[in-house]
């Protein structure tokens, strides 16, 4: 009997947030900070179009949105490579640096992918400790060794909320070796209004070893389309562009996202809602002893450590509502605490308001 063999990886794979409830229709997922706005109109508008080629392949080179891009951010655009989604081009970083037993670093609670990739590719990830949830500049450094390849983190993190100041930033760069890449997700760069941030891509334009990483599926709300991007020096964009799958961004991602890019108003609508009802959300749970993070990305984590309720009994009722937030336990292995999304007025009010019957009872 002939058996076919293959590779078997010791990783746990990636669990999305929860979408849909068994016998219930009127779901309100707020579970993977997705954007509380939808999308732009004019992204609605070019998405209804009937002039949608779908027999030709789209530009490979992702060239139209590759401009917008270098307009908007005022960077180069031949330093720009377009992805299915950013977690593809953290799957290509991998793949174009990493061998096996090669070391990666990684914040000890961040998105999961960067772990899950290196993996893959054979590279052993070093988790450094946060402090308080915050990354921890001595912790990475710590982590470090002769066989340290990259250092992946998002500023700010997912799923802590908690960010990294700009000195503090600029100062891992400059406690980094040199041949050290450092890897910083702007996931979710744009909600930030916090005067002591600044985005990877502000402070790192002109770096040749960091590495920018980008997403449409946040503010821009284009996260059912896939489509993200990364900034770096050209010589690691050029070496990206030979591994890279060749038709790897749908055309109609990259129409939905040049017309995302142009809509400025739309953008900041989004910011404004997320100030004002992350704020309003984060002091209406402090009355129950549910404590957060600064107000940052869209999202807060919710810590249930001087709760009368346990964070999986609020989980459960809120579900049995018709409520999913995120869960810290898959995944993460952060107990007692969960993942709130910012969602619509609507969403969050009704969040407030079932959030009040669990705690009258």
């Amino acid at each position: 009997m002939t058996t076919i063999r293959f590779k078997k990886f010791n990783i746990e794979a990636y669990k999305p947030g929860k979408s849909n409830i068994k016998r219930l229709k009127d779901i309100i997922k707020l579970s993977a900070n997705e954007s509380a706005l939808g999308v732009s109109t004019r992204v609605k508008k070019v998405v209804s179009k009937n002039n949608l080629n779908f027999f030709r392949y789209p530009d490979g080179k992702s060239k139209a949105l590759r401009s917008q891009i270098s307009r908007k951010f005022k960077c180069d655009k031949k330093r720009i490579i377009c992805g299915a989604g950013s977690d593809e081009v953290i799957q290509m970083l991998c793949q174009l640096f990493l061998k096996p037993k090669d070391e990666v670093v990684v914040p000890q609670y961040s998105f999961l992918m960067y772990r899950i990739y290196a993996k893959i590719v054979g590279a052993k990830v070093i988790f450094a400790k946060e402090k308080n949830f915050k990354i921890s500049i001595p912790e990475i450094i710590n982590g470090i060794t002769k066989k340290t390849k990259i250092v992946f983190l998002a500023n700010p993190n997912n799923p802590t909320g908690t960010y990294l100041t700009k000195f503090e930033l600029l100062e891992l760069r400059k406690k980094l070796r040199k041949n050290i890449l450092l890897v910083v997700d702007d996931a979710y760069a744009e909600y930030m209004k916090n005067l002591d941030y600044k985005s990877g891509l502000d402070l790192f334009k002109n770096k040749q070893n960091v590495f920018i990483l980008r997403t449409f599926s946040k503010i821009y709300g284009l996260s059912s389309l896939r489509i993200g991007w990364g900034y770096g020096s050209k010589k690691i964009i050029d070496a990206l562009n030979i591994i890279k799958p060749p038709f790897n961004v749908n055309e109609v991602a990259q129409k939905a996202a040049i017309e995302s890019l142009k809509d400025s108003n739309f953008i900041s609508r989004s910011i404004k809602h997320n100030t004002i009802y992350a704020t309003k959300l984060k002091n209406f749970l402090h009355k129950y002893d549910i404590s957060s993070n600064k107000v940052s990305a869209n999202f807060l984590l919710l810590n249930f450590a001087k709760c009368k309720f346990k964070a999986k009994y609020f989980y459960e009722k809120l579900k049995a509502r018709g409520i999913i937030l995120r869960s810290t336990e898959e995944g993460y292995k952060i107990k007692n605490m969960l993942r709130l999304t910012i969602g619509s007025k609507k969403e969050n009010l009704r969040f407030i308001k079932i959030t009040e019957s669990i705690f009258k009872k």
